[in-house]
């Protein structure tokens, strides 16, 4: 292996932790949601933002007292930075991660990796090439009451699963291009998707039937399907089935998963876990914030280079990433994709 790089970017001094030097690739909300965890945390400092263009990279990084940028080579020259974070839409990616892997330097990534598998499988050969520490914004995966869930699904023998994303249709143009943002089912439902294989185990066959109902009549430019629904089949033998839909007014909407047995029900949603066994239930309201959470995980591994806290690496990632994947491609075959 070429460039193996331990996770310490930044290690203690003398006794003293030092400043973790940290950039942001993209301006969008979900920048602006890490931008602002960092900037609240002891020992890290948000050093630089790119945008899409140097403007947008000033503007986001002004409230921070950083520095803005409109080109990461640009960027990374400039900066001596720990880690970098990357929050661009699906069709971004490529250039931005190959430019950190030949630095070496350690990056979280929110998810998806891509619209399809294509650059991902090329930039994760890479990623174990140099061994280089990453981390996927699955953030669900950080809550307390899917640490609970998954404590309780190791004593049972589930039946089946059932999960949903059922909401409205975001407003940006690239969100309603199927080439551009690979469809809800691998840009929202995803989240569903890495769920069942973090809890439930992974995924031999999927076979998916999508359609277009309504927005495509009511808005421009939209080619992603507003509904559909995806059949699973896990190694272990359950069956799990999820549909989305983009469809809804913007106060209507559901976002879950449901575990099915002989002893009952687990159903859990972002903001409670309800355990019902023999008529007896259970609810547990969520606390904290997985944001943060996973976050401090990939933080403490650059800083120490102790990985054990990450719940979910670029390889993880990527296993979502087929799934969601062969939705699509079992839906425009009409044939089940088997792996």
């Amino acid at each position: 292996m070429k460039g193996i790089h331990n996770g310490i970017h930044n290690p203690s001094v003398g006794g003293k932790r030092m400043t973790l030097k940290v950039g942001i690739v993209g301006t969008g909300w979900f920048s602006k949601v890490h931008a602002d965890l960092l900037a609240e945390m002891d020992d890290v400092r948000l050093q630089a933002v790119c945008g899409s263009s140097k403007a947008k990279g000033e503007d986001m990084a002004r409230p921070y007292n950083a520095a803005g940028y409109g080109d990461i080579t640009e960027m990374l020259d400039a900066e001596k930075l720990d880690a970098v974070y990357i929050c661009v839409p699906p069709q971004s990616h490529g250039a931005i991660e190959r430019s950190l892997i030949k630095r070496d330097i350690p990056f979280f990534i929110e998810k998806p990796l891509s619209m399809t598998t294509e650059i991902p499988a090329s930039l994760l050969q890479d990623i174990k090439e140099h061994n280089l520490l990453t981390s996927v914004g699955y953030h669900f995966r950080y809550q307390e009451n899917i640490k609970r869930l998954k404590e309780t699904l190791r004593g049972d023998k589930v039946g089946m699963i059932m999960g949903q994303w059922m909401g409205g249709m975001p407003g940006v143009a690239w969100w309603r291009d199927q080439k551009q943002s690979g469809g809800q089912f691998t840009e929202q439902t995803t989240h569903i998707v890495d769920l069942v294989r973090y809890l439930a185990g992974e995924v031999k066959e999927v076979y998916g039937m999508f359609g277009n109902r309504i927005m495509h009549e009511q808005h421009e430019g939209v080619s992603v399907a507003d509904v559909g629904t995806v059949s699973l089949k896990l190694e272990n033998g359950i069956i799990a089935n999820i549909s989305n839909t983009c469809v809804l007014p913007d106060e209507v909407g559901s976002v879950g998963l449901s575990f099915y047995n002989d002893r009952g029900l687990l159903d859990w949603n972002p903001d409670r876990l309800l355990e019902v066994r023999s008529g007896n239930s259970t609810e547990f309201e969520n606390t904290g914030n997985p944001y943060l959470v996973e976050s401090e995980a990939f933080l403490h591994a650059v800083r120490t280079g102790d990985r054990s806290r990450i719940l979910c690496d670029y390889e993880d990632g990527y296993k979502t990433l087929k799934v969601t994947c062969a939705a699509y491609d079992s839906a425009q075959s009409g044939l089940p994709v088997k792996f």
